[in-house]
């Protein structure tokens, strides 16, 4: 379990269709169940949700009600459009959903959301006093929004993407301003939605347009003999202003050969052949852009 507590298990897939690589569709809530208990017992104590993962809330909490010696620390996240005079009310709902005593992060599930309800953090300082929040934080995708972020002392969790693509070109020195301010990094998105396993041959826009970069990282994969999912992780995983990585998985199997991979060494200077990825279009590494690109 020696770096099983820097993973953040994501539930996306225990509540919605979720991945461009995805062709199961949503877990079960048996299944679930099963991935929830293996992350605790293998040393993963905290879970990465959102209102509007589908039931991912109900699924978290039926598990539990099931399991009352098992306590996930949560992180969960507003839907963009919430209204901030039912903040309370909504907190108190998520516990009471959730079946927890607290909520670790409760996160702007934009910078957008955050802005335009930036008058609610006094509210949720309150409930903070009140022991029934832990951190402010908030889901961003670029590093004005981070910039931005790091004036406010009451936010003290920024989860951004992170990986392969969205690297340390991109990443490195805002990561650095951030861990100055004290602030806790969570970085989602370490496998792109799956974009990183497609063929090259795929007929999506998106993968044509990422080509060459999914052509070197291949190449890569090739002369180091590791996989791509063993880079992928071990790259957000030895990042040392990184605290938290958020990972999905769709099976105990999955779980169990990413946790491997987390324990395995990686040679760092692969990092640096990573690092020198340039993506020219980041409308092409931002999954919310997909639909439009397509």
């Amino acid at each position: 379990m020696v770096k099983n507590y820097k993973i953040i298990l994501g539930t996306a897939q225990m509540g919605l269709n979720y991945g461009i690589n995805n062709f199961n569709g949503k877990i079960t809530e048996e299944q679930s169940n099963n991935i929830l208990y293996n992350a605790y017992k293998s040393g993963i104590d905290s879970l990465d949700t959102a209102e509007l993962y589908g039931n991912a809330h109900d699924t978290i909490g039926n598990f539990h009600k099931k399991n009352p010696g098992v306590k996930f620390k949560i992180n969960t996240k507003f839907p963009h459009n919430f209204n901030d005079k039912n903040l309370e009310n909504k907190i108190y709902d998520y516990l009471d959903i959730l079946k927890v005593d607290s909520i670790e992060t409760i996160m702007f599930h934009s910078f957008d959301s955050y802005f335009n309800n930036i008058d609610s953090i006094k509210s949720i300082t309150e409930l903070k006093h009140k022991g029934y929040v832990n951190h402010i934080g908030v889901s961003v995708y670029n590093n004005n929004e981070i910039e931005d972020l790091l004036k406010n002392k009451e936010v003290s969790v920024i989860q951004l993407p992170f990986n392969l693509f969205d690297n340390n070109y991109l990443r490195g020195e805002i990561l650095k301003k951030i861990k100055a301010s004290d602030k806790i990094v969570h970085t989602r998105s370490a496998f792109l939605q799956g974009l990183f396993f497609k063929k090259l041959n795929h007929d999506d826009s998106v993968v044509k347009g990422l080509y060459d970069e999914l052509k070197y990282l291949n190449e890569l994969s090739a002369a180091s003999n590791k996989s791509i999912v063993e880079i992928a992780l071990g790259y957000c995983i030895y990042q040392d202003n990184i605290d938290k990585v958020i990972i999905g998985v769709d099976s105990i199997e999955q779980l169990h050969n990413n946790l491997n991979i987390v324990n395995n060494s990686i040679d760092v200077d692969l990092f640096d052949k990573i690092d020198k990825i340039l993506i020219k279009n980041l409308d092409l590494i931002n999954p919310t852009k997909w639909k439009i690109l397509r």
